[in-house]
């Protein structure tokens, strides 16, 4: 489970979803607007917001933590500048969250046991990822990947909830393709938050899985060359 005694400012702008958390020991608050192409101008306010309501500066924080993707290019930039800048004023540590994996949170949060989150890559492709709950937080079992739904890596057990807007853009494909191993899709339509990213974080933060603010990179999928892993558990 995450440790409670921390404080995180959060930030996920990988998708059409700009979002804002601050998790404060043990508890969250969060500012989330659906609004594309306005996140370079939403995210610093709603950072200001969560700061100023619970009474704290950036050099409060134990540490920032950022969505690092993958998403849409313009939308992963946003919190990789944001992220760096903040980290540097402060002098603080960043935590990259995937943001597959905060997807995933959200149905782990719901009850599943196993998610299969996706996310709409544009080109006929799919950005992907397999997560199992593990003490009520989502843990990758494969390496994330993009391809198209027809060649999503098939996991080799049934039981998985989907979750993410890839489901929305590409559902029929991707059941296809899965031969009946998703049992449920409860959030197909969700969108990742800064929330989730923030809970993530905390357990790495306190693992010591942080990088310095010049670190803080973006993860894009697409410049990997690798074969993406042909099964999931």
């Amino acid at each position: 489970m995450e440790p409670q005694t921390a404080k995180i400012l959060a930030l996920e702008t990988a998708t059409e979803g700009c979002s804002a958390a601050l998790w404060v020991d043990g508890t969250v608050t969060q500012r989330f607007e659906v609004m594309p192409r306005a996140h370079a101008r939403l995210i610093l306010p709603m950072m200001d917001a969560l700061l100023a309501e619970a009474g704290l500066t950036l050099k409060d924080l134990d540490a920032l933590a950022f969505g690092r993707g993958p998403g849409a290019f313009t939308g992963v930039r946003v919190a990789v500048g944001v992220v760096q800048g903040a980290a540097f004023a402060a002098d603080r540590p960043v935590v990259p969250v995937s943001t597959l994996a905060a997807l995933a949170q959200q149905a782990v949060d719901a009850g599943a046991s196993r998610v299969l989150a996706a996310l709409d890559a544009r080109m006929g492709e799919v950005y992907w990822g397999a997560f199992e709950a593990r003490e009520g937080l989502a843990r990758a079992v494969a390496e994330e990947c993009v391809c198209p739904p027809e060649a999503v890596p098939v996991p080799a057990v049934p039981g998985w909830t989907a979750v993410g807007r890839g489901w929305t853009a590409y559902g029929e494909a991707l059941l296809r393709r899965l031969e009946g191993r998703v049992d449920a899709l409860p959030q197909a339509d969700c969108i990742p938050r800064a929330a989730e990213v923030a809970r993530l974080a905390v357990g790495q933060w306190a693992q010591g899985r942080v990088v310095s603010a010049e670190s803080a990179l973006p993860v894009y999928l697409r410049d990997r060359v690798a074969e993406p892993p042909r099964e999931a558990r």
